[in-house]
């Protein structure tokens, strides 16, 4: 019986009804697989995971949040001899999706995004500390606390996964010495409470504009820091510096109500908890990109390094207690390498060697030799066009040498402009988004737009192409097709870094 088969047969036990659709739905950073199931009456998420202690410890924890009152899925069913089990359907917006649809340029940072973020900091200590009174710890995995050995699990998952695949120079024995220097400073920070562990803004949902969290699978007994440096310094999110300044006061200012006093200890050890979760970080996108060849995961390098710039210039400030001279040499080597770190927005090649195959070998400016079958972390110049259209006026022309893309026909999804309600609106409002979301065949056809859409994105920059064009056509050019396109704007721009240009062609 294969996956599909599986949450089929658990969803039929659970509502006496077989499920209509069962869609998976795009993969993420992790092993585990989701699928949207739709039945008559009910839309649920169903995951299978074949790794039973992850499982353990997730139901394990989300029993422990419900009876706190905290928000995050409901179990709905589980068969832990088939690997899988069922949640509520908690939409497809996270903060991170919000944030990007909102955002014009990355100065920009809108007040309704500064609100959710504040939900969600003032959240966060109730999962930290009455969570972390209340979990079953027996149940963490693949470890119970952010001990001394976790962080040197993150410390050479950084060494291996990003300086050695990206071929950069250090002295392993030195740099081993500076990770326990390290990891003994990180220590001395008070770590009774629950660390998420993965506290960025894709693992919070948003569910009628509040705050849902997933994906804590991974926590364990740590420090209260490592939490809000995940947050505040999610490397794709790329919040502002002053905007950082204010979400971190807003918390210590929450976090004041639930322990008086803290706020001293906690900025002491703060930049140390940044550093090592941008390290970690680091580390991941190596292994995701370098190592498994998921090109995108490359392009939140930039980001997470700019990151560390900023950090940098924090620590040669103000003195935290403890000397690191070979990481951090290590750090100002990346930092004032313009060939790693993002300028105007470009992403640059971190390697530095534009040499085709078959070339002679660079040097760098510390006079290291790197080949020219190195990653290359330049970004290929992929734009997707995406349209809307009227099938009255015709499907729009395409101005590039490929001759057209895709072309999906909206005109099968239920139309709101049948409503007098919704005629002289269009699918960028709110009252015609709301229609549509409920709707479950407009799920499912976005699911499988997506995926064909990602399956040519991922395609098209392995191979340097330039230009993909998304056609979405319905009657009037107005209500369904906008929608849709709108959708998959978002979906790219928190996917994948490629340029996106959006044309409404019968709207004003």
């Amino acid at each position: 019986m294969n996956i599909e088969e599986q949450l089929s047969l658990l969803f039929q036990r659970t509502f006496n009804e077989k499920p209509e659709r069962v869609v998976r739905l795009p993969e993420s950073g992790s092993n585990r697989l989701y699928f949207r199931i739709h039945g008559k009456s009910e839309s649920v998420i169903g995951v299978y995971n074949n790794d039973r202690k992850e499982n353990d410890a997730f139901l394990s924890f989300t029993r422990t949040f419900e009876s706190l009152n905290l928000p995050v899925p409901a179990i709905i069913a589980e068969d832990r001899e088939a690997n899988c089990y069922i949640l509520s359907n908690l939409g497809d917006q996270t903060l991170f999706s919000f944030l990007v649809s909102m955002r014009q340029d990355r100065s920009d940072f809108p007040d309704a995004v500064t609100d959710l973020y504040e939900q969600v900091l003032n959240v966060l200590p109730n999962f930290q500390i009455n969570g972390g009174r209340a979990i079953d710890y027996s149940k963490c995995y693949p470890r119970n606390a952010f001990d001394r050995q976790s962080m040197l699990w993150d410390l050479n998952y950084f060494k291996y996964y990003f300086l050695k695949l990206a071929h950069v120079p250090f002295d392993e024995q030195l740099l081993e010495e500076d990770f326990q220097t390290f990891a003994s400073f990180l220590l001395e920070a008070d770590a009774d409470f629950f660390m998420y562990r993965d506290f960025q803004s894709r693992n919070i949902m948003l569910v009628e504009n509040r705050p849902c969290f997933i994906d804590y699978q991974g926590g364990r007994k740590g420090p209260l820091q490592y939490d809000v440096a995940s947050l505040l310094y999610d490397a794709k999110a790329d919040l502002p510096d002053g905007i950082r300044e204010h979400l971190l006061g807003f918390y210590l200012e929450v976090l004041e109500q639930y322990i008086p006093g803290k706020r001293s200890d906690f900025l002491h050890y703060f930049p140390g908890f940044i550093l090592i979760r941008i390290l970690q970080a680091l580390g991941a996108y190596g292994y995701r990109g370098f190592y498994e060849k998921k090109s995108h995961f490359l392009q939140s390098i930039p980001y997470a390094l700019n990151n560390l710039q900023n950090l940098r210039k924090l620590w040669i400030e103000k003195r935290f207690g403890t000397e690191l001279p070979t990481l951090f040499n290590l750090l100002d080597h990346l930092i004032l390498d313009p060939g790693f770190l993002m300028q105007d927005g470009d992403t640059r090649n971190p390697n530095r060697s534009e040499a085709e195959p078959g070339e002679a070998k660079s040097e760098t400016r510390t006079g290291a030799k790197r080949s020219s079958a190195e990653p290359n972390l330049k970004p290929r110049s992929l734009t997707v066009t995406i349209n809307s259209f009227s099938y009255k006026k015709g499907i729009p022309a395409d101005p590039s040498e490929n001759g057209g893309g895709f072309v999906f026909d909206c005109r099968a999804l239920p139309n709101p402009g049948r409503y007098d309600a919704y005629k002289q609106l269009t699918g960028k409002d709110q009252p015609v988004i709301d229609f549509l979301k409920q709707e479950p065949e407009v799920d499912l056809f976005l699911d499988h737009v997506t995926s064909l859409v990602d399956q040519s994105v991922s395609n098209y920059l392995e191979r340097g192409f330039n230009h993909l064009m998304v056609n979405f056509g319905c009657t009037g050019g107005q209500h369904r097709s906008v929608y849709s396109a709108e959708r998959l704007k978002e979906h790219l721009l928190e996917n994948v870094e490629i340029n996106v240009n959006l044309n409404h062609t019968n709207l004003p």
